[in-house]
């Protein structure tokens, strides 16, 4: 029999102790599956005494996960830890120089040193896979540097956080309003105690600027990603997007614009007669536009244990099979740099919620301003009369420039009559 591959697992929180329990559990089949055998030889973690519901008493325990990167009896360091910066850093480099694979969920730590870990990785003849890094169970990496090889991506379209979309179900499904929703996402264990990466994008942000480097061939930028999160959508948007027949989705969007990029990460209003816009709760869904190929709609659990530990359990297997593909599918000294389109030139239709004092001549001077500034209404709804009290209106526009629709709502803040932050988003279907 081969000779097994050798595995140091540093990160014993959901997903390194589910990738433990795979092992364990499956270790017959998974080295048919692989070739060899599939062999723990050390983990680490903060707290040795933690109860974990395994056995790790057979393994090396190492008090400094970043030992594992010199020991000679370790072939891939399974990178569990988690942050862009520090140990995680650390380990990934020393393992990628000693020559050893890393598989790892840490969507971060590529994002933001993506280019410098894969060039790493090419000149120690080493390779990285981070399948777990991207909407969990959805093999979506895989997809994209196998599946789509022989095409030309032009687009990616993701539903990339769980936390996200499960706010958006709920606040549509119960009219719950938004901080309502977000405690209860916590309690429920989908949401973190401090949910800033989720709810404000970041996370999202970091898988949206993985997948458009592999679709481009571009290096990872994630510093030139325009974030936006959810913490702006109210329950009076969830209830008129359903009304014209749409659903709010925090949507990363990733596209070539005759040869130049665009990137965002921000909530959309999305058809609910478009795949993205039946997506909901917890799950995540990735569309990837190819020339040669009508792309399926990919949906799976984004997060959890058995989802994101089968994701690092298939990049194990690849490496036990000796499958080395470049770690955004080209060689990294082919990677470009990514040159952005300007966001303000790009075109899209709208949906714009504003609060106005119920005054007469409130509409007349909101068309004017959108007549200034080039801009035409499809659709408006103005409910109820309350003199003097604020009410929503709520539009949807034809086709316009995202600089004229900024400019419009800039206008709009200093009228008198308006009293809140215009709410402004996208509206996008499936290229």
């Amino acid at each position: 029999m081969a000779e097994p591959l050798r595995l140091g697992i540093a990160g014993l929180g959901t997903v390194g102790t589910g990738v433990v329990k795979i092992i364990q559990k499956h270790a017959d089949v998974l080295s048919k599956r692989a070739g060899r055998p599939l062999k723990i030889v050390c983990v680490s973690a903060r707290d040795r005494t933690k109860n974990r519901d395994i056995d790790i008493s057979d393994y090396d325990w190492e008090e400094d996960a970043v030992a594992m990167a010199s020991r000679d009896d370790i072939d891939t360091v399974v990178e569990m830890i988690g942050g862009s910066e520090g140990l995680a850093k650390e380990l990934a480099e020393k393992s990628l120089q000693s020559g050893k694979n890393i598989v790892t969920a840490n969507k971060a730590l590529l994002a933001h040193h993506g280019f410098e870990l894969a060039k790493l990785a090419e000149d120690n003849g080493a390779s990285i896979g981070y399948e777990a890094a991207v909407a969990g169970g959805i093999p979506i990496i895989k997809a994209m540097r196998e599946g789509f090889a022989g095409n030309d991506m032009t687009a990616v379209y993701g539903i990339l956080n769980g936390t996200c979309n499960y706010m958006l179900t709920q606040m549509r499904e119960t009219g719950g309003d938004f901080n309502d929703i977000l405690k209860e996402a916590q309690e429920a264990g989908y949401a973190e105690a401090d949910p800033t990466f989720d709810i404000d994008g970041i996370d999202a942000g970091h898988k949206l600027a993985l997948l458009s480097a592999i679709a481009f061939g571009t290096k990872p930028d994630f510093d030139s990603l325009k974030i936006k999160g959810i913490r702006q959508i109210t329950s009076t948007d969830i209830e008129y997007a359903e009304e014209f027949g749409y659903r709010i989705k925090l949507l990363g969007i990733a596209r070539n614009e005759g040869g130049k990029l665009m990137q965002v990460l921000e909530p959309c209003v999305v058809p609910v007669s478009n795949p993205l816009g039946v997506i909901e709760d917890v799950y995540n869904a990735v569309y990837v536009a190819c020339d040669s190929l009508e792309t399926p709609l990919l949906t799976g659990k984004g997060a959890g244990e058995g989802p994101t530990a089968s994701a690092v359990m298939s990049d194990i297997i690849d490496q036990a099979r000796g499958l080395k593909i470049p770690t955004f599918g080209i060689p990294a000294n082919d990677l470009k740099d990514p040159e952005w389109t300007d966001l303000g030139q790009t075109s899209s239709r709208y949906y714009l919620r504003l609060a106005v004092l119920d005054k007469p001549g409130v509409i007349a001077d909101i068309s004017a301003i959108l007549r200034d500034q080039h801009i035409s209404i499809e659709g408006l709804v103005q409910r109820g009369r309350d003199p003097g009290q604020e009410v929503p209106i709520v539009l949807t526009t034809h086709e316009t420039k995202h600089a004229d629709m900024l400019k419009a709502c800039e206008l709009f803040k200093g009228l008198d009559t308006v009293v809140d932050e215009p709410c402004l988003m996208r509206i996008e279907e499936l290229e």
